[in-house]
């Protein structure tokens, strides 16, 4: 058995090794097997194919193995085949990743989602509003994946702020109810669970504390406090799908489209930047709007609180977490000139 062990381990490996020297082994008989062109094409995807599910190659270099062997083994001359790799769509898909770079390198997002949320406010409703305009407006310029990449983070950080951690969460969704004639004592908190009111006086806040939480109050609370985190994390990726579809450039389908319209009608030059934005840009804002009227009525807890501020038991930790939001914010310092141009000056010496 330990002799098994140790082999198995040899070949973890160099799996990667015999997966590269094996694989054209096993799949060269469809080249005999099927009509030529079918064949040989078959046994070039699947290649591909297990290179990119085993990672035997880095995937930049498997995607580049159709410009060696398509035409190497005549399904298709080079100046057919490279000519795919630099396609426009393909270029504007491209200066969307650069640009997620950019804006993820110097925290664009994060500042443009932190001063979102000072606008809309810290109650749930609100905060799932403000996510979801800055995720969608993000995600008209960007991909969808790498918008939401970048605003989950942020939005993790401020429910950990506004609830504290999801695993105490979750343990409080557990808490039973004492049973009938059972005796209950209550017990101090390690933590400030507790229902507070915050009051104002000479300019001092003052915590007042309530009585002490049931086990009932403790559980519901916390059941609500997870749905909101459910709705907060589901609103990003929702959104940055009806954003993308605002812009050409918001998610790889529309250009998909582009590219096969001036393929197959060629004279046909309707859809562009401008007209596709004027289209879909107020249908992306109604779906939107839609679209977090249903999450936070789901997750969110629209009633009457929303529009109106009311001193509750959550007061103290929308305050906590309306203060970590100003302080990320100010972190952040000001805008700066990024000094790029450096004008004239610079090619004439001093005196």
């Amino acid at each position: 058995m330990e002799g098994l062990r140790r082999l198995l381990r040899k070949f973890m490996c160099v799996r990667k090794q015999l997966i590269l020297l094996l694989t054209p082994l096993v799949l060269l008989p469809l080249v005999f097997l099927m009509p030529p062109k079918e064949g040989k094409c078959l046994y070039v995807v699947l290649l591909m194919a297990v290179f990119w599910c085993t990672e035997a190659l880095p995937l930049a270099v498997t995607a580049m193995l159709p410009v060696c062997l398509f035409p190497t083994i005549g399904i298709l001359p080079s100046k057919k085949v490279c000519p795919q790799y630099f396609l426009e769509t393909n270029f504007l898909f491209l200066s969307g990743l650069l640009m997620a770079s950019a804006i993820e390198e110097w925290g664009l997002h994060r500042r443009i989602a932190l001063k979102v949320l000072q606008i809309v406010g810290v109650k749930p409703a609100w905060l799932i509003m403000g996510m979801m305009i800055t995720s969608s407006f993000l995600s008209m310029w960007l991909s969808n994946t790498a918008t939401t990449a970048m605003m989950l983070p942020i939005a993790n950080a401020i429910l950990e702020s506004l609830f504290g951690d999801l695993a105490t969460l979750k343990e409080k969704c557990k808490v039973q109810t004492p049973a009938e004639g059972e005796v209950k004592l209550h017990v101090l908190p390690s933590e400030p669970s507790e229902k507070h009111i915050l009051t104002m006086e000479d300019g001092r806040e003052e915590v007042e504390r309530m009585e002490t939480a049931s086990p009932e109050e403790v559980r519901m609370e916390a059941q609500y406090q997870l749905k909101v985190w459910k709705g907060f994390l589901i609103c990003i990726p929702y959104s940055a799908s009806i954003g993308g579809t605002a812009t050409l450039t918001g998610t790889a389908p529309n250009l998909i489209l582009v590219g096969q319209l001036k393929s197959y009608f060629p004279e046909c030059d309707l859809i562009n930047f401008g007209s596709w934005f004027v289209f879909a840009f107020p249908l992306m804002c109604i779906f939107l709007l839609l679209g977090w009227f249903w999450i936070s009525y789901l997750y969110g807890g629209i009633n009457t609180r929303l529009c109106i501020r009311k001193q509750d038991e959550r007061a103290a930790a929308e305050a906590k977490a309306q203060a970590v939001i100003d302080e990320d914010y100010k972190k952040l310092g000001p805008l700066s000139d990024p000094k790029f141009v450096t004008g004239w000056s610079v090619f004439f010496n001093k005196g």
